[in-house]
């Protein structure tokens, strides 16, 4: 029985790890393995046998992974299980603003009186906006979201600029072929409408600055769907006092943007649906029950993709830094360990990190483990539970 901790409120995954195989819940002691979604996990003690976290979600700021990587706790997320849900509130968004539909809202709602109809007939022109067919929106980041966004941005006629220094082979194999691929500064110039759908690094820290900003079109509009640091608060201020933005919507509410005139802030809602809710967790369990039973790794954001099935002789796996040698280390050890031979192997790199799979003709004993465990470079060492034919 392995058991799985649950933080936040977590969709039914019972189909995905079994009660019969699996102990899941909130209150599970000595887990093997987290699920949470946006549950706070920085400066808190990870127990000793923790073997994986998995996120619900994309954004893994709120897990310490670089405490993890060190101690061989594989983190995963579900990069687009909720990229729909984010692709139609950055569309909603992008009407909201072109429209001027939350300021016309606000302002029929404080009409008073019986001739309602005619306030609103002589004010409607205050709030006359733009059609989005012909306008240029400009997506950086193309990963899962910003694909389905630019596709639907497509679909309403508008232009499409891309910029991703970054995209993978099959991303760049899944975008619309109108997208036109141009270099930040282009796109900045030549975009009615900016959105950012990037994780938060070091890169894309503080992007929507001065300098940006100043780059831009006057009366851009600013989308932010990634994370609240993203954006410089005062940079923002500024621009929307001389008009040089329109409007910034965020689905990040800040103690400096919430309310300023000009600010759209929603309380995290872009991946609030139920559907996306419910594609998050069962990805994040599947990905768990996939390690936790036969050591394959996907989507992990800190150790390397192995895939290499569901296991046919007894396996060993080996997290251990990318460093010269290492993996002659390994093998030694593996087949002095009482002559036992290795019939297949995978082994893949990530950065720092690396990941080693072994399937032998016999097991592997727990002195063996101890001395690759040993070596300063390992930082687990796991035996993958074997069961003969399967059964």
């Amino acid at each position: 029985m392995q058991r799985v901790k649950t933080f936040n409120s977590i969709a039914s995954i019972k189909e995905q790890l079994p009660p019969e195989s699996f102990q899941v819940g909130p209150d599970v002691e000595a887990p093997e393995a987290y699920i949470l979604r946006s549950y706070n996990l920085v400066g808190s003690v990870l127990p000793e046998g923790l073997l994986a976290i998995a996120r619900a979600g994309a954004g893994v700021n709120n897990i310490p992974v670089v405490e993890c990587s060190k101690r061989g706790i594989v983190v995963f997320n579900t990069p687009g299980a909720n990229a729909n849900a984010v692709k139609e509130l950055t569309i909603m968004a992008l009407i909201m603003t072109a429209r001027n539909a939350l300021a016309s809202i606000e302002w029929t709602s404080k009409l008073e009186g019986r001739d309602i109809a005619n306030q609103a007939e002589k004010g409607k022109g205050q709030f006359v906006g733009h059609e989005l067919a012909g306008k240029t929106l400009g997506i950086i980041g193309l990963g899962a979201v910003g694909a389905l966004v630019a596709q639907a941005a497509l679909a309403l006629g508008m232009n499409v600029l891309g910029h991703d220094p970054h995209l993978s082979i099959n991303a760049a194999w899944k975008l619309n072929n109108k997208v036109k691929p141009v270099d930040e500064d282009e796109l900045v110039k030549r975009s009615d409408f900016i959105s950012i759908h990037a994780p938060l690094t070091a890169e894309t820290e503080g992007k929507y600055d001065e300098a940006f900003i100043a780059k831009a079109k006057k009366g851009v509009s600013l989308f932010n769907f990634s994370r609240a640091a993203i954006a410089d608060p005062d940079a923002v201020k500024k621009a929307l006092d001389s008009k040089q933005v329109k409007a910034y919507v965020t689905d990040f509410a800040t103690p400096e943007l919430l309310n300023y005139p000009g600010v759209i802030s929603f309380p995290h809602l872009a991946s609030g649906t139920y559907e996306a809710e419910d594609n998050c967790a069962t990805m994040a369990a599947e990905q768990l029950r996939e390690y936790l039973e036969n050591g394959n790794i996907k989507n992990s954001v800190n150790f390397p993709t192995v895939d290499f099935g569901i296991p046919e002789k007894p396996r060993v796996a080996v997290l251990h830094s990318n460093v010269p040698k290492i993996l002659n280390s390994i093998t030694t050890l593996v087949s002095l360990s009482g002559q036992i031979n290795i019939e297949k192997m995978a082994n893949a790199s990530k950065g720092d990190q690396a990941y080693t799979i072994f399937d032998l003709d016999s097991e592997l004993d727990a002195k063996s483990i101890a001395n690759i465990s040993a070596n300063p470079n390992v930082f687990l060492v796991r035996a993958i539970n074997y069961t003969p034919n399967g059964k």
